[in-house]
């Protein structure tokens, strides 16, 4: 995969790569929660944080998720945006204890909840009749639905809905997409006789420029070969995979469920989860970088878990509450 660099600035379907030593951008992805439907001595309920660069993303929010975010030391600065896979309780109720924290002693200029209409309409309930029962909320809360497209673009990356098959309506999974990039490539300026300065920054916006002699510089002329950004997809529970396969083909970092074990195929199915080898199959079918499997039941041994997915595919991990991984695009 090809390597990416950092300090870019916008041009036409992508970037230009003005300072190509800089340590490369990337996706870090921090566990809170990764038990299935009731939390077990080791594993909290759903939750996970995804950053990049200054943005901070809290995908679903079981419950007990803001102690695991004060015993993880991340903080709660900037976790202004919740992105809800689906309405179910043990991926929502932390919510309102999160709200409840903000309200006694955390500054948040504005909280942002994503998620499908249902979901929605069940957190809207909690926040509002439970929680905040006719009082003022401590900041602005806006709660977003979504749709199957871009929901939030930055200027270095992007986030897309995506529907999944899941028990009940409006469930979603979120791809995080870094804008390709093209290296600025200092020495064909030089050779070019481009001298430092202005002229050099309106090649880097993407600007052809028109030298004292009279030749016109365009932005391939200094440019390196166009490499991809880093992909993530962030899924939470669903039942089937086949129809994802074309969307995610080839993302750098998959984070799935693995509530169930072969042996028990039959009641994943029944209950639209998936076993730890259907989600390492997945992850092999679709060319994934690295596989990151949570959700996890409590009738299962972390080994074992492991030992199913590590069978068909190699580069597989389970999440541990408090685990930290990395996502970026390697040469």
């Amino acid at each position: 995969m090809p390597f990416i660099g950092a300090g870019t600035r916008a041009v036409s379907c992508g970037k230009i790569e003005e300072h190509p030593e800089r340590t490369p951008p990337l996706f870090e992805i921090i566990f809170l929660g990764t038990s299935a439907s009731a939390p077990s001595p080791k594993r909290n309920l759903p939750a996970y944080l995804v950053q990049h660069d200054e943005y901070r993303f809290l995908v679903d929010c079981g419950e007990g998720t803001q102690r695991q975010i004060l015993q993880s030391g991340i903080g709660f600065k900037r976790l202004n945006r919740i992105l809800i896979t689906h309405g179910h309780l043990d991926h929502i109720l932390g919510l309102g204890g999160l709200l409840s924290t903000f309200m006694r002693w955390e500054s948040i200029d504005q909280l942002e909840i994503y998620g499908g209409a249902s979901a929605l309409e069940r957190i809207s309930d909690l926040v509002h009749s439970v929680v905040l029962r006719g009082a003022r909320p401590p900041m602005p809360i806006s709660l977003i639905p979504v749709k199957p497209g871009v929901i939030f673009d930055a200027a270095d990356f992007s986030v897309s809905a995506f529907p999944v098959n899941h028990r009940g309506p409006d469930c979603y999974g979120y791809l995080f997409e870094e804008k390709g990039r093209q290296p600025f490539l200092a020495e064909k300026a030089e050779a070019l006789g481009i001298p430092p300065g202005p002229l050099r920054g309106r090649l880097v916006k993407g600007e052809s420029v028109t030298l004292e002699d009279g030749s016109i510089i365009t932005p391939q002329m200094v440019t390196g070969e166009f490499r991809p950004g880093a992909r993530l997809a962030a899924i939470g529970d669903l039942g089937e995979t086949d129809s994802l396969v074309d969307l995610l083909h080839g993302v750098d970092g998959l984070v799935i469920e693995s509530t169930y074990l072969e042996e028990e195929r039959e009641m994943a199915k029944q209950f639209s989860h998936l076993t730890a080898r259907q989600a390492a199959a997945f992850a092999s079918q679709i060319g994934a970088g690295k596989l990151m499997l949570t959700h996890l039941s409590r009738r299962y041994r972390d080994k074992d878990v492991l030992a199913e997915a590590l069978a068909v595919f190699e580069n597989s991990s389970v999440a541990r509450d408090f685990d930290t991984f990395t996502i970026k695009r390697e040469d």
